[in-house]
């Protein structure tokens, strides 16, 4: 893949950023937690430091105010030393420029006079910058259980009480989504008798990823991929997720959900539905765009059938060889008898005329081999081939698109090996990002997301019926692993996982290269 990159202008505010005339005050619910202080503030931050919040270049005055918000009792002082540990890149003076933007407030959740009682604080602030428009952001970095409290807090305090010049109000609302069908439709009752779909952003940074923003464009503006996508031509879809670390003391919280529901239904589900949905009537550049893809990512869950326990395997990690990393069972905050799985595979059908036939794995796991995520779209092999080349091995094509880390699009193809004989190997036609694109910045996901929320681009968010249809996926295969209490099957610190995993892939029709191929990335692990 040569020519020459077109300059980078993703850092350039544009037409789309018209708020910046606008007043902005952004509220963090959770303040305080783990989520705040490691990606939303510092992606606000990153936000700031590249021009996509409003400032009042005449007077050298910002027209952005970031509302921290939580129980916990702290200074202003005291919060901002907190944040700035965490914030990235750029100078000492944007630090404290941006620090100067940030507040702390504590009250209860539940209690509409406390919110109240903060933003009387923001409307003196918002008159005073002399902005004709206040736009706000809520932003919810708190556990499902307080999202109905300080949501109902928020709309009587805030949105229902009104205030004139206000602009828009918009939520992001963070994962977990509920913990079954049952809990998410209770959940989803309760936020949508306080705010219709047009102020929540539910969030999943996944669809934030460079990688995976990039999958609409790959497919629908390459006249090369479309006609290839279907069962005609592809023979598994597999999407893999794997991290070479365990809980790190933090499997208590883990052992709540388990893999399946902390990455295989939210995170590889919502990227499944991107790689397998029809064209949208558009994807962009009209105000409908975002409901016309989450349109067709409905569809295509909705034609999914139910996961099965006889296509998945799940599995839970042992102890390193060495003894350097415990067990996911010798971690003290897990259960001497849990059976949550750290790691799961299942295989996924979809019925209809484009995938009838074609399983799409869905992999997940702690503890293994290598940190990584891709989307591998494994090719049928050309008609007569055997006849052709008699005797030998031909690998099949594979289209790879690697989310994390050294993200990249790449091609398995066929040539001649070079030399007298006529053997066949495997190359790669390469776009790695970090070198094609090396003047470009990939911001985080949570970064890029936060933008589109106050651009008021739903599209990489999570609509309520997208969530229905993902729970009824999953919903049955988790109650019957954890109703029949199936345990799972132990693997090794930095392994593969369970090589029933494996053979349950190669049932299916997946064929592994066995080592034999690397990806020629020099920073890359075996693909």
């Amino acid at each position: 893949m040569s020519g020459e990159a077109q300059s980078p202008n993703s850092v350039v505010p544009d037409k789309s950023c018209g708020y910046l005339q606008d007043f902005l005050t952004v509220f963090v619910a959770g303040a305080s937690g783990d989520l705040a202080k490691k990606k939303t503030y510092p992606s606000i931050y990153e936000l700031y430091r590249n021009g996509f919040l409003p400032t009042d270049q005449g007077n050298k005055k910002s027209d952005t105010l970031i509302v921290g918000y939580a129980r916990s009792q702290k200074s202003d002082e005291d919060f901002r030393a907190t944040i700035r540990g965490f914030l990235k890149g750029g100078t000492d003076e944007e630090k404290d420029s941006f620090l100067k933007l940030c507040i702390y407030r504590n009250g209860a959740y539940d209690s509409p006079d406390a919110v109240g009682k903060v933003f009387e604080e923001i409307k003196q602030k918002e008159a005073a910058s002399g902005c004709v428009v206040y736009n706000r952001l809520f932003y919810f970095a708190i556990p499902p259980s307080v999202f109905v409290p300080i949501g109902a807090s928020i709309k009587k305090a805030v949105i229902d009480a009104g205030h004139p010049g206000v602009g828009w109000s918009r939520l992001i609302i963070e994962k977990p989504f509920g913990h079954d069908l049952e809990s998410f439709e209770a959940l989803n009752k309760d936020m949508s008798a306080l705010y219709t779909e047009e102020y929540i952003y539910r969030i999943d940074h996944y669809l934030g990823k460079e990688m995976v923003q990039n999958l609409v464009i790959l497919r629908f503006s390459n006249t090369i991929y479309e006609p290839l996508w279907n069962n005609k031509h592809i023979s598994t879809v597999t999407i893999t997720f794997k991290e070479d670390f365990g809980t790190k003391g933090r499997g208590g919280y883990f052992d709540k959900s388990g893999i399946i529901r902390d990455i295989i239904q939210n995170h590889l589900t919502q990227v499944m539905s991107l790689v397998a949905m029809e064209p949208p009537v558009a994807a962009t550049g009209r105000a409908e765009s975002a409901n016309f893809v989450r349109d067709e990512k409905v569809k295509v869950l909705n034609c999914v059938e139910p996961a099965s326990i006889d296509d998945c395997v799940i599995g839970q990690y042992l102890a390193s060889d060495d003894g350097s990393e415990p067990a996911y069972l010798e971690d003290p905050t897990v259960p001497d008898d849990s059976v949550t799985p750290t790691f799961a595979t299942t295989v996924l059908y979809i019925k209809n005329p484009r995938w009838e036939g074609v399983p799409f794995i869905l992999k997940a796991g702690k503890a293994l081999n290598e940190r990584k995520a891709e989307i591998r779209i494994q090719f049928k092999k050309p008609s007569g081939v055997s006849g052709l080349f008699p005797g030998i091995h031909v690998p099949s094509n594979e289209l790879v698109m690697r989310l994390q880390p050294n993200e990249a699009v790449y091609m398995k193809a066929n040539v001649k090996s070079p030399g007298l004989a006529t053997n066949i190997t495997t190359s790669e036609l390469d776009l790695s990002y970090k070198t094609r694109f090396a003047d470009s910045e990939l911001f985080d996901a949570y970064t890029r997301l936060i933008l589109e929320v106050i651009r008021g681009r739903q599209a990489t968010f999570v609509r309520d019926d997208e969530l229905r249809a993902a729970w009824k996926i999953f919903t049955p295969l988790l109650k019957k692993i954890e109703e029949e209490k199936i345990k799972p099957i132990p693997y090794a610190f930095g392994g593969r996982g369970p090589k029933e995993s494996d053979e349950l892939v190669k049932r299916v029709g997946f064929t592994y290269h066995g080592g034999h191929y690397q990806w020629s990335d020099s920073i890359a692990s075996s693909s």
